[in-house]
Parts: structure tokens; sequence; C-alpha cells
């Protein structure tokens, strides 16, 4: 007590949280809130400047929200700024075909009225939900950091640090990495991936179209890849078309009008005549697993622990799940006055989440090879399949359950309770 501490020493602990969170994206923030609601400091530190993600025109993104991501979005208070401007989805139409001969006989049915819940999900788009989150999280108890990178980090018993490109250095009990596909927080951490590219490329827009969609998506199986069209607020849908390679770099390449005259064979003319409406935009589609959730005294979660086809629209939904029940997960140990970055406490999370993850994606991987190709023998027995699940009330209630996030051990923050 004789000799005080070099000043860095105090500037340090004064940096001091619970949870360093890497990454300000979409789970970034979702963790940030429902942590510190649980009673968790929190230090978000985000790569990007607020000021580029504070979008106030449509840029054509959108994600679909199930259900129960939607009870989440709730309890952490965001669901009020965003229910104006989502769009239901009350029904999903899954269907098999080739581009210029319309849908096959078979297909799957799900409307959500036949479960008691509401709608299996929501629609909202990109520029909506960011901004709820930023606003959320500039209005918490967070010290947010954005505009700063992670340089270095480093773990021990007794807790983990990072430091900035500034040569700030910030501290706490647990390091998540919710820093993407190319996470920084798992590399420096010795987790390796492990994945395979699927030859296929997503283009994503949104199109304007003369009749209303009725709150309905629709799912179109062709053998080059799936074309999905979501439905927006208004006379508009989100599509996600994926391609192989060397037809999106081609389709990518044309301007917008001979975009749409392309997209037109496929899509066909059930909403009537359609168009652009904002940017365009592509990315290769691959499957990509993190060896492992968590390591010493940090956590991945969404697409830093796991990457997976977007055939079900589950990527953004699986990435809440990781943050509701990491956040569970933490807050009853610190309750109970465990240490929340031991391996003991962190194991628990793995466990929970280990199998879900292995499930998704094995079956978005299983699903899209089934129906991305065009084989005679595969092509019929999808149809069959396809047609004995629309026959079959008590399958077609467990596809729409698993649609809207019902089904498995969900965490508090899903069935839309308190943590």
């Amino acid at each position: 007590m004789d000799n005080p501490a070099p000043t860095p020493i105090f500037s340090n602990m004064d940096k001091s949280t619970d949870l360093i969170i890497v990454g300000g994206s979409l789970n970034g923030c979702a963790l940030a809130l429902a942590a510190a609601g649980a009673g968790l400091s929190v230090t978000l530190i985000d790569a990007e400047d607020v000021a580029t993600q504070t979008l106030s025109n449509f840029n054509g993104r959108s994600y679909a929200i199930a259900l129960a991501s939607q009870r989440l979005l709730n309890g952490i208070g965001l669901w009020d700024d965003l229910e104006d401007d989502a769009q239901p989805m009350l029904e999903i139409k899954v269907t098999d075909g080739r581009v210029g001969e319309g849908p096959s006989p078979f297909f799957m049915h799900f409307d959500h009225a036949e479960i008691e819940e509401g709608p299996m999900g929501f629609m909202v788009e990109d520029r909506h939900l960011r901004r709820a989150f930023l606003n959320a999280v500039q209005n918490a108890e967070i010290v947010h950091l954005p505009n700063a990178r992670v340089v270095a980090q480093h773990t021990d018993a007794a807790g983990a640090s990072v430091t900035l490109a500034d040569g700030t250095m910030h501290t706490g009990r647990v390091l998540v990495g919710c820093d993407g596909r190319t996470s920084g927080t798992a590399m420096r951490a010795g987790i390796m991936r492990n994945g395979r590219d699927y030859g296929q490329t997503a283009m994503v827009c949104a199109i304007a179209h003369e009749k209303p969609h009725g709150g309905i998506a629709h799912q179109f199986f062709m053998p080059a890849g799936p074309l999905a069209i979501l439905p927006l607020s208004g006379n508009r849908s989100s599509i996600v078309w994926s391609e192989t390679h060397e037809t999106a770099t081609r389709v990518s390449k044309m301007s917008d009008n001979d975009f749409i005259e392309h997209l037109k064979p496929r899509f066909g003319d059930f909403l009537g005549n359609i168009e652009l409406a904002g940017a365009r935009y592509h990315y290769p589609l691959s499957l990509t697993l993190a060896n492992a959730l968590t390591s010493q005294r940090i956590a991945l979660v969404g697409d830093a622990a796991h990457g997976v086809h977007p055939i079900a629209g589950q990527g953004l939904n699986a990435g809440l799940k990781d943050v509701a029940s990491l956040v569970e997960v933490l807050a009853l140990a610190k309750r109970r006055g465990e240490d929340i970055g031991s391996d003991l406490v962190l194991a628990r999370y793995a466990q929970w989440r280990r199998f879900d993850v292995a499930a998704l994606a094995a079956s978005t991987d299983s699903f899209n090879a089934l129906f991305s190709n065009d084989n005679g023998f595969l092509r019929g027995l999808r149809d069959v399949g396809m047609g004995i699940v629309n026959a079959v009330p008590a399958l077609r209630r467990g596809f729409i359950r698993e649609a809207a996030g019902l089904t498995g051990d969900l965490p508090k923050l899903m069935k839309g309770q308190s943590v």
C-alpha cells in the first residue's frame, strides 16, 4: 500500500466489465442489451463507425425473424420500435420446379393458424433493425466503443483483456466473439474452423410488385439453388436467389433492367409486374463451423461460431439463440456467486448450443443437397416427401413450429420470460 500502483493499472481497472463483446453486429448488440438487462456489465467494441450503420434509406437487405427471436427482441426492449415496420409471415409455401415450367404439383403449405402462438415470424428491414439496436445500445448502461479495432487479446485464470489499435486496454471476466465468420477473436484463441464451399452464390435484393403478397413466404427450389420470396411491408418482397458461382457472377454484372428480366421466368407472374426496389448484393455460400464454441474465458456467438446455408433463413435466429442461451448461463452463474468466465460455466453454454448448432448445420446442408439438383430419382423422392408432409397434420405442425423457432430447449428470453 505504500507503493502506489502506476496510473495505467488503475486505468485498466476502470475499464473492467463482466463481458467484453467484440463485434457490434446485430448479434453483438443483442448480446450487450440482453446481458445488461440481466445485470451484467458490458463493454461493446465495434469496428464500424455508428454513422455508417445508421441507414435512413432502404438498402434492399432484410431479415427473417422467427417468432422465438421476436420474443427475445421484445424482452430486450426493441420490439415496440420495430412492430410498425415488421411484416408478419402468415404462411409459407415450399415447392419444387424448373425455370419456365412453373411449380411442381407436390408442395408444402404451412399456415400460422395451425398453431396457437401467432405468426411464424416477421420480416424486418435491415435499416429498421440496425437503427433500433444502435438507439437502444446508446441509451443503455453499456460501454460502447464504435470505430475501435482489437489488435490483441489475452486470457488467463484471472480474466480476459483486449488491446485496441489506439493502445487502450479493456479487461473483463469473459471475452465474447461476435465478429463474424472470419472472427479475429476465434483466430487469436487458436479456434480453427471446418466447412466447405457450396458452389453457390446468393443474390439478394428487394422487389416491388403489383399485387399484395398476403404475408406469404415462398421457397421455390430450382436445380441450381433455391429462390426465396419473402414478404415485406407494402407491396414489396425480399429476394434471396441462389445460383452457381458462374451464373451468379454473370447475372450480378447485368444492368438492373436485365437482372429483373432474368429473374421474371423464375419468379413467375403471381404477384403481377415486378421491379427492383433498392440495391443488389451477392455473396458466396458456404458451411463453416468453429471447432469449439468456447475456450479459456472466451465464448463465440453467431457467425463467429457457425455459418450455415440461408435455405431456411435461420442464420440470425441461430445467433440470437446463442445470445439468449449465453446470457441465461452467465446471469445464473453470477447470481450463484460463480466465476462467470470459468471453464465450468462456459461449458454449460457450449453443451446447450452444441447439438442444436450441429443439427441446424446438418439439416440445411442436407436440404440443399437434396433440392439443389436435377436428379430424376431425388426429384421424385423430394416431391413425394413434400406431399406426405403436407398431407399429415402432425408433421405439418411440427414443421410450422420449427420455422417459428419454438422447438428444442429454448432459453427463457425466447419463451417470453425474463432471465
